[in-house]
């Protein structure tokens, strides 16, 4: 067998942290009752100091108060570093403190700690989960979340983006919104302004570069008329997609209608054969179970005011299959004249806002693009807003939200 040179704790503990230089340790307490490993390090004071502004060799000047910061455990046993850290004085900016190589300015934590639970955040199915884990409370857990989204934005590469989404999301209890950007080809959220006025949306497109601004194809977004404007204003070139999920929304909203009203009508004559079919209505018949396909059979055969409205919104499903313009024209009229026709209230207000925004409509067909990546994200901030019980600060809301579906560069 091959003896190997002993190292003493200091020594061991400055090349698992990959001190060097002037950088030491002093010291290395192993504090049984509270289960904790303190390391205390120190700055060779007969080394010059860098300046964190400019790089520039300075003079020692004098030491700050001792500061800790939480490391990675060694093994059972929580691992604090403990530094009274040098300022320099530089001739051209003055007295600073160092920057320390284990932690990122303003943090508690090391780097290799905040690495550690960021990948334990992410994983986890809330932040208060993630806490208990890791011994930490929740403002802690906010700050480290804050400074990776704060890393991730800065290194983010101002890449072409052909295919935007903006969409809404509820805040608060209430009439409270988000707007949300997306990255359609890249399923990511670019960022997330209050409000969805033009306001919140000049926000989100003050984010992108000009030469992005210009690369921009076209933006998947619903009716809204301050995303409408928003758009035509930053993105003169770019074409707005109406996207086809809120178009079938506003048409199922109107069956909904509909068959309430007729639901009435009927219930006050003692009928209650529309009696708990909403469901029926509103969901793909390959959906249903095979008893309710039976009854949804039964139902449109009897020639309800519903079973029309159905029909006129599933009809329309085949305009996003066409390819060439002319023919989706074509089919939009006769379609368009069906709807006015149908002496259904509610289908004719929803048949009269899709002619009036057709144009933007018709774009479907050039670009193929929805919300569906934005969509996809309700999950994961609906999860965010329920595991944080709801937010007060607008802030702490938008850094969950890139922090989670941003795909941004978080580690330190």
């Amino acid at each position: 067998m091959f003896k190997t040179e002993m190292t003493s704790q200091e020594e061991h503990y400055e090349q698992l942290l990959g001190l060097s230089g002037a950088w030491k340790v002093s010291a290395v307490q192993l504090e049984l009752a509270a289960k904790r490993v303190v390391v205390e390090i120190y700055y060779d004071q007969s080394q010059p100091l860098e300046c964190p502004e400019c790089g520039q060799s300075c003079p020692h000047y004098d030491d700050r108060d001792m500061r800790e910061w939480r490391h990675l455990d060694t093994m059972q046993f929580e691992t604090l570093l403990r530094c009274e850290v040098p300022r320099c004085n530089c001739p051209e900016h003055g007295v600073k403190t160092v920057h320390v190589p284990w932690a990122g300015k303003g943090s508690r934590f090391t780097l290799l700690f905040e690495s550690f639970a960021i990948d334990v955040i992410k994983a986890c199915s809330s932040v208060k989960a993630a806490a208990e884990l890791m011994g930490m409370n929740w403002h802690q857990i906010n700050q480290i979340k804050r400074r990776a989204v704060a890393r991730g934005l800065k290194r983010r590469q101002a890449a072409p983006v052909q295919h935007l989404g903006i969409d809404e999301k509820s805040f608060r209890k209430g009439h409270n919104y988000i707007s949300i950007l997306t990255d359609l080809e890249r399923s990511r959220v670019l960022d997330v302004a209050e409000g969805r006025d033009e306001t919140a949306c000049d926000k989100l497109f003050e984010g992108l570069t000009e030469e992005q601004l210009k690369g921009v194809k076209a933006i998947a977004m619903d009716m809204w008329r301050a995303y409408i404007k928003a758009a035509g204003s930053h993105m003169p070139d770019a074409d707005i997609v109406h996207d086809r999920f809120h178009i079938s929304q506003h048409l199922n909203q109107a069956i909904d209608k509909v068959r309430r009203q007729e639901h009435k009508v009927l219930s006050s004559q003692k009928d209650d054969t529309l009696k708990r079919s909403k469901y029926l209505w509103l969901t793909g018949f390959e959906n249903l179970s095979e008893e309710m396909q039976v009854r949804f059979t039964e139902l449109q055969s009897l020639g309800l005011k519903v079973g029309r409205a159905h029909a006129i919104k599933e009809t329309f499903d085949h305009f996003w299959d066409y390819r060439y313009p002319a023919c989706a024209r074509k089919f939009f009229k006769q379609w368009y004249g069906w709807a006015r026709r149908s002496k259904l209230e509610p289908v004719k207000r929803v048949a009269k806002m899709i002619n009036e925004h057709f144009e933007n409509i018709i774009t479907y067909l050039k670009h193929r693009i929805t919300n569906a990546a934005t969509e996809g994200f309700n999950g994961v901030i609906q999860s965010i807003k329920a595991n944080a019980r709801g937010f007060r600060n607008f802030e702490n809301y938008r850094v969950a939200i890139l922090f989670q579906c941003g795909k941004l560069d978080l580690k330190p």
